[in-house]
This record gives structure tokens, C-alpha cells and sequence, in this order.
């Protein structure tokens, strides 16, 4: 025990801050889902009303529809376009580092300030995706007015700040391929597209099974790119994630509800409710990449 204490006490800071700053949490939002409470004032208890009025409620239903949608419009392009990318940083090229390194900023900046920069891109008068759409002869396209203009402006924000970190992941798994793999299939008569199918995409199996996960649970709890795109027009739940509600997703229903229309109860019966979806679809990824390790 003498010589274990060390660990412990090395180990302690990181639990310290995860009871104050998430377990506790967790457990007074879970308290707070069966008041009634608008933040000032006494909690009045509700029981399962909060619960029962979330299963019946249209508006997270929209938005967990948003949201999937949204997953599918950000993750799919990402995972081609990082793997485009990786496959072209995987080349014997001059200043391959200084590539990597820009392909890396999108990441590191802040998603408030990109939000702002598409915002403008996607602006029905002057924005850059119309300016493109005039030099092709087309009309301009009120993005940010239309359902699926906003939902291609929040996935086309999604896709611009993620290809480069997964870009990053899927060349390190190309880097680990054994050589010879790519020698053989050469001598058997292998060309390109066979070789990327054959030979480099199975090898990268399990970082995109990882990015798979990782896009899921970050695309179900998004919230910033949203936000900043259809904040302007949000004055509650009602109104949030601009025209139809086209996207609202969870995370922001949750805000819209908790923070702008002061339902604290009701909102964390959101907060929940997205638990319990991110956790599914989690336990998915995870069935499905314990399924293909077993095959193997």
C-alpha cells in the first residue's frame, strides 16, 4: 500500500476534478429532471412529468432527427475527404510537414470564429458560396433561410474543422503499413484502386471504426456550429436552429429550453434524453467493432 500511494496521490488530481466538475454535476442534473425550477426561487418536484412530456415532444424528436442528419452530412464527406488527404500526405513530397501543420489549424481555431467566417461564406446577398454560384450563371441561394441550406452550412463547418485532425489519424495508420504488403500486391498484378481496397483500406479498419465512434458522439452533443449560424433569429425553443427548426439539434434544444425559456427542470430531462442517445449509439459502434475483431 506504502509503495502504491505515489500512483495514488499522482492519480488524484485528474478524480478530484472529475467529482466536482462531472459527477456531481451529473447527479444534481439528474435531481433537477424531476423539478419544476426556473432557476431563482424553490424547486417544486414533479415526479416523472418531465420524462413523460420529453417521450411525447415533437421538437426533440425534430431534433434528434437534425441531428443524425446533420452526422451523416458531416461524417461521411470527412472520412472521404481526410482520406483523400492522408493519402496525398502519405506521398514522398517537399514540405509535407508544413501541410500537415495547416491542415491542423482548422482544428485549433476557435469554432465561434469559424461559425462567424461561414456565416459570412453562406450570406444570402454577399456571401462567398452565392459569389461561386453567380460565376456558374446561378441565382443566389438564401442558405441560412432554407432548411437545407442551413443544414449544408452547419455539415459544410463540421467537415472544414474536422478533415485535417482525421486526416492526421488515418496518415498515421497509413505510415504503419508494412511495405512489403503494397510489394506484394504490385508482383500479383495489383493496381491502384485494388491496392487501396484490398490492401491499405482493411489496415485502416480500426481507425475508422475510431473515427466513426469519435464523429458520432461529437456530431450527437453539437452545438456550437449551430448555434452561431441560426442564433440571430433564436428567441427560445420555438424558434432555434432558424427556419422549421431545421438546425435544431439536441444539444441546442437543450440550451434554447434551459437557458433562454429558464426551464431548468425540463432542460436537464433534455441533457438526459441525450445521454441516453449518445450512449446507444455508442454501444452500436462498440457491438460492431467487437463483432469485426472477432472475425478476424
Amino acid at each position: 500500500m506504502r509503495k502504491a500511494l505515489p500512483i495514488y496521490a499522482a492519480l488524484s488530481p485528474y478524480f478530484f476534478f472529475f467529482l466536482i466538475f462531472a459527477a456531481v454535476p451529473m447527479i444534481f442534473t439528474l435531481l433537477l429532471a424531476f423539478t419544476d425550477w426556473s432557476g431563482l426561487g424553490e424547486a417544486h418536484v414533479v415526479g416523472l412529468e418531465n420524462f413523460r412530456y420529453l417521450i411525447s415532444d415533437h421538437l426533440f424528436y425534430k431534433s434528434l432527427g437534425n441531428t443524425l442528419i446533420l452526422w451523416a452530412m458531416g461524417t461521411i464527406p470527412t472520412l472521404i475527404i481526410a482520406t483523400i488527404v492522408a493519402l496525398m500526405l502519405n506521398k514522398t513530397m517537399r514540405f509535407s510537414t508544413t501541410y500537415r501543420v495547416i491542415y491542423l489549424v482548422p482544428n485549433i481555431t476557435s469554432m465561434v470564429a469559424m461559425g462567424i467566417l461561414f456565416s459570412s461564406i453562406f450570406s444570402s446577398q454577399f456571401g462567398l458560396a452565392n459569389a461561386i454560384r453567380n460565376l456558374l450563371g446561378q441565382s443566389n441561394i438564401a442558405w441560412l433561410q432554407s432548411e437545407w441550406g442551413i443544414k449544408i452550412a452547419i455539415s459544410s463547418l463540421t467537415v472544414w474543422s474536422f478533415v485535417g485532425y482525421n486526416a492526421l489519424l488515418i496518415l498515421a495508420g497509413l505510415q504503419a503499413i508494412d511495405k512489403t504488403q503494397y510489394e506484394a500486391a504490385a508482383i500479383d498484378g495489383a493496381n491502384g484502386w485494388r491496392t487501396f481496397f484490398h490492401v491499405t483500406l482493411p489496415q485502416l479498419r480500426a481507425i475508422v471504426l475510431f473515427i466513426t465512434l469519435m464523429s458520432t458522439i461529437g456530431s450527437l452533443q453539437s452545438f456550437t456550429e449551430a448555434q452561431v449560424l441560426t442564433s440571430s433569429e433564436s428567441t427560445g425553443a420555438a424558434s432555434a436552429g432558424g427556419v422549421n427548426n431545421s438546425g435544431l439539434t439536441m444539444v441546442l434544444y437543450f440550451y434554447s429550453v434551459a437557458f433562454q425559456e429558464n426551464r431548468y427542470g425540463y432542460g436537464a430531462t433534455i441533457a438526459w434524453g441525450v445521454f441516453v442517445v449518445v450512449l446507444f449509439f455508442s454501444i452500436i459502434n462498440w457491438l460492431v467493432t467487437r463483432d469485426r475483431k472477432g472475425t478476424r
